[in-house]
């Protein structure tokens, strides 16, 4: 026997009904979610390295054009223009320390777009694992070339804080190549790649530091938190550091949602990497607008 009158029953069957079929509109939306999580970490990430790429690639081009000419005119004293105490007359040892070390970056920035096109691993395999080789020597010696003009030749911009900054990546190129290149020798390659990764973002902190020093400076419209004279003050400090810390630091969040498999979690961590890869590309342009296109034309 029904308790409810023949309306209220009615209205209540109505209700569950109606209850059911909200939920189940809701289940249906969050399992879409769920499905689309993960291709969305990859789209993000991949858009985040094209755009990343594209601002090496623009930066190796300036390197070549600008210094890369000077010294092939003749003029390697023009370098003074951007770097100060760069050509040293008469220092031969530290200039053509520095000459590598400028070539080095080209080449190392180069390699490393090319090491992380899927079609190059999979279609030419031994292309990969030379071009491989050839990165984490380059890597190792670049670093060291750097820690020697640093420390030993000096001059460098710059107070004590951002010098230990910079050695600091230099010490950490140096050791993620050595494991990089210990794990492609056992053949253990997912681990390879990951500390590929981290080599890749570590090699490429001086750009990480101009992207985002320019970046600053067109948000704030000019300089804000330090002293352009001195190029010190507690905003350089942080770049300094976070030139490569914070790379890092977003590299393994981002291995982390893709071992996790937690939708909430990998559509987090997407949503994350898309609001930086906005203020990456504003920085890409400036700094190639206003530090390094101009140049070549010097």
């Amino acid at each position: 026997m029904n308790p409810l009158p023949p309306a209220t029953a009615m209205t209540t069957n109505r209700g569950d009904t109606a209850f059911h079929t909200a939920r189940l509109a809701t289940g249906n939306s969050w399992h879409d979610w769920r499905r689309l999580a993960a291709p969305a970490l990859r789209v993000t990430a991949m858009l985040w390295l094209v755009i990343a790429v594209i601002g090496q690639l623009l930066f190796a081009i300036y390197v070549t054009g600008f210094y890369g000419r000077a010294a092939w005119h003749g003029h390697p004293e023009r370098w003074d223009q951007v770097l100060p105490h760069g050509y040293v007359a008469g220092d031969t040892f530290f200039n053509l320390v520095l000459g590598m070390h400028l070539l080095f970056a080209v080449l190392v920035t180069i390699g490393g777009a090319l090491q992380l096109i899927p079609g190059i691993r999979r279609r030419a395999p031994g292309f990969h694992r030379w071009c491989g080789r050839a990165y984490l020597l380059l890597a190792a010696i670049m670093s060291g070339g750097g820690l020697v003009m640093l420390w030993i030749r000096g001059g460098v911009v710059g107070d004590l804080s951002q010098h230990l900054a910079i050695s600091l990546n230099a010490l950490l190129i140096l050791a993620f190549a050595g494991i990089a290149w210990r794990h492609a020798r056992a053949r253990r390659l997912d681990r390879h790649r990951r500390w590929a990764l981290r080599l890749f973002l570590a090699v490429n902190g001086v750009w990480f530091f101009r992207v985002g020093l320019m970046f600053w400076i067109v948000a704030n419209q000019g300089p804000a938190g330090f002293d352009p004279k001195t190029f010190s003050g507690p905003f350089l400090t942080f770049m300094a550091f976070a030139q490569f810390a914070l790379p890092l630091a977003v590299l393994e969040l981002y291995f982390r949602a893709q071992e996790r498999g937690d939708p909430r979690g990998q559509l987090a961590m997407a949503a994350g990497i898309g609001v930086l890869t906005l203020p990456m590309t504003v920085g890409i342009g400036a700094a190639a607008l206003i530090m390094w296109l101009p140049y070549l034309h010097a």
